[in-house]
Formats: C-alpha cells, structure tokens, sequence
C-alpha cells in the first residue's frame, strides 16, 4: 500500500551527504526536525524544512487570491470537462491526499498553456491549455502529473531548498521566525510553476520522471488511457514550434527526451494495469474529443 505521512528518516547515503554539504549543521537539524516522508507510489525518502498544513493553508490562500486576479471561465464545455476529469482522479489519490476539499477551476487566459495543482485539492487550468489537452484522457494526463507533484510533496522540496539558501548565514533568526514564517503566497505559487518567478523554480529532471510516473498510475487507475500523456507532449510541441519563447507550462515542466523514453518504457505496464482495472470493473474512459 501507499505511505503517506511523516516517517522515521531513512535518507540514501548519497542525500544525507548532500544535504551535510549544502547547508549548516543547524539547518540540517531543523530538517530533522522537521519530518521525513516516503513518496507515494515510488516509495522514495524525502525530508521536508515545511510543515505541509502550513503549506496547504498557504496553497489555499494563494488559489483564492489567483480567482481574483484572473477571469473565471464561463465556457460551460470545459468547465464541465475539467470537473469530470478531476473528480475522477481526486477519488483515485484519496489516500494520497485524504484531507484535500478538491476544487476545480477553469482560467480564462487563452494565451497561456498551463495547469497546477495544490496541496489542499485546488486545481487551474488556463484555456489555452485545452489547445494541446484535446480530449478528457489527455487532460487527465495534465491532471494527473500535477496532481503527482502535490503528492510527492516537490513543492516542499522546492520550498525547503528556497528556505535553506536563504538562512544559510542565519539558522537562529530561522529558529526564531519558524519555518514557514519565511515563505509567502508567492514564493509558494511560484513553487507551484506560476508567478513572476516560476521560470527560475523550475521542476528538476527527477520530479519530473517521478511526477510522470505517479501521474500514469493515477490516470491508469482512474480509467484513462495512458498512451494519451505522450500525445499531450507531442501536441505540446507541435503547437508551440517557432515560438520564441517556451510557454510556462514548458518552461516549468520541461520536456526532454528522458521523459518521453521513460513514459514510452512504462506504458505497456500502465496498460496491463488499465486493462485488469477494466476486467474487475474498474472505470474505463472512452475519450471525448473537445472541438
């Protein structure tokens, strides 16, 4: 079965050293302190500086403050699209994330491709990304691999690496202010791949692979067809060739031949999963192209 929650701390050598080189005794203490965890579905050791019912309050408190500053969809197609999809993952990772109130919410923003989800269960979608998302197993991919990063915890990773290169030099004014006393809405949206500085917190190769990983046995789960997620990269592609910059959702989630050999490499596994899913009667999806 899945672990979640904090678990007695069973680093690799290779990240205990790592984490002993990168920062000073009293951080690496604070980090102690502060949890391990094992990464659902892969089973990975992790260590977290955050404490993540601080990071889901701050999660739910940034997606309140994004409803206000961009336009609501009324498109009642993909509104409807994206609710459909959604449930239907969020009831697949209920044990990943069994405290999450799920809210899903189309953007209005046709010129941005790019979609997140938060710890807590909220989930966006910007409009634009329905131009390379175009059917629900395909927009169950995005789900998923975002969904994949909240329970993998990489925001808080991303957070906890942020935090230790800013209190490297004042580990005590850490102690003092608390840890999640130095982070904000906007560095956790950024964290999340938006925001002004989301380019620069990019999502590394190896969340990446996990979140793509998790992300297939989610949608496989939930009845969607997983050849869809390589479809949505090649869409991806092909609708922003030429462009002189990357939009958001590829600049945070690159994509890189890694990932596409990766997907390609577990695919007839997610599919054998699908199929006995199918057999005992599990969901099956039946893709709805969106015109």
């Amino acid at each position: 079965g899945h672990v979640t929650g904090v678990q007695t701390c069973a680093l690799p050598i290779s990240a205990m050293k790592t984490a002993l080189l990168s920062v000073t005794a009293g951080a690496v203490l604070l980090a102690a302190l502060a949890g391990c965890y094992n990464v659902p579905v892969t089973g990975r050791h992790s260590l977290s500086l955050v404490d993540p019912q601080e990071v889901a309050r701050l999660s739910v408190q940034a997606f309140e403050d994004m409803k206000k500053q961009h336009p609501i969809s009324k498109d009642p197609v993909l509104t409807a699209q994206l609710q459909r999809v959604g449930e239907r993952i969020s009831k697949v990772v209920f044990w990943d994330m069994p405290n999450a109130d799920w809210e899903f919410v189309v953007f209005d923003v046709p010129d941005e491709i790019n979609a997140f989800a938060m710890s807590g269960g909220k989930v966006g979608v910007f409009s634009g990304l329905f131009k390379v998302a175009k059917n629900d197993d395909q927009l169950a991919a995005v789900i998923s691999h975002e969904i994949a990063h909240v329970t993998a915890r990489h925001v808080d990773e991303r957070l906890s690496k942020e935090m230790m290169a800013n209190t490297a030099g004042n580990v005590g004014g850490m102690v003092m202010a608390g840890t999640m006393g130095l982070v904000g809405t906007d560095l956790v949206l950024s964290a999340y791949g938006i925001g002004a500085d989301a380019r620069s917190l990019a999502f590394g190769r190896q969340q990446e692979l996990e979140a793509d990983h998790i992300g297939l046995v989610y949608m496989e789960k939930a009845g969607y067809d997983p050849r869809e997620a390589l479809k949505v990269l090649d869409n991806l592609i092909e609708v922003t060739a030429g462009e002189p910059e990357p939009p958001e959702f590829e600049s945070t989630h690159p994509t890189n031949p890694d990932r596409l050999r990766a997907i390609t490499a577990e695919l007839p596994e997610a599919l054998k999963a699908r199929e006995a899913a199918q057999a005992t009667g599990g969901q099956t999806s039946g893709i709805q192209v969106i015109k």
